[in-house]
């Protein structure tokens, strides 16, 4: 299993690189992020959440690990039409019991590759279509914080505030390495997508 990282760790932020060739150890990758999925009892995770700066995330909306026909590998994703609004709770596996509600479109047409090399476009609402817009905006550094409203923001802050200190204080203990270090990590990382 890969660790989740938690915020505030930079990965979160990181702008994930565009996979470019599908390896042996990306799909190991890819296996090991539902186990740790599945562990955490979630229904999608995006390879910065385990600090791989790739364009890539896994989804299965069941969060069942006996039904692996709902398992897919998303790589360089793509939203190319986004149709009304909906607005409903959310969490996210880096911000473990944080639920806000969150407003997104309702539904989603969207393109990406899988894992065989096979381009897919589809049309998506309800629980799938928002985990994939959850697991997207992760590969471009956004969090699902970044679109609360106003009191939602009110709401979390002492949680995120919490998270913030409990990561300064690992670092501290020498228990994750300091921010530039983690950087630096992932800038390599991203030269092997």
């Amino acid at each position: 299993m890969l660790p989740i990282v938690l915020h505030p760790h930079p990965a979160l932020r990181f702008k994930a690189r565009p996979v470019t060739r599908v390896t042996d150890s990306l799909r190991q990758q890819a296996a090991e992020m539902f186990e740790s999925m599945y562990e955490a009892n979630g229904v999608g995770l995006a390879a910065p959440q385990v600090a791989l700066p790739y364009q890539m995330f896994i989804l299965n909306t069941s969060g069942d690990p006996e039904q692996k026909d709902l398992e897919k590998v998303v790589l360089n994703p793509e939203i190319l039409e986004k149709t009304g609004t909906a607005e409903g709770v959310e969490g996210c596996l880096s911000f473990p019991e944080l639920f806000q509600k969150v407003r997104r479109a309702r539904v989603v047409r969207v393109k990406y590759q899988t894992l065989d090399g096979a381009e897919v476009e589809e049309t998506l609402s309800g629980l799938p279509g928002k985990a994939f817009q959850h697991e997207y905006d992760h590969l471009h550094g956004v969090l699902f914080i970044d679109k609360l409203g106003p009191i939602g923001k009110i709401a979390a802050k002492g949680a995120i505030a919490a998270f913030e200190r409990m990561h300064q204080q690992a670092q501290k203990k020498g228990e994750i390495p300091p921010d530039a270090e983690l950087i630096a990590r992932l800038e390599e990382l991203a030269k092997l997508a």
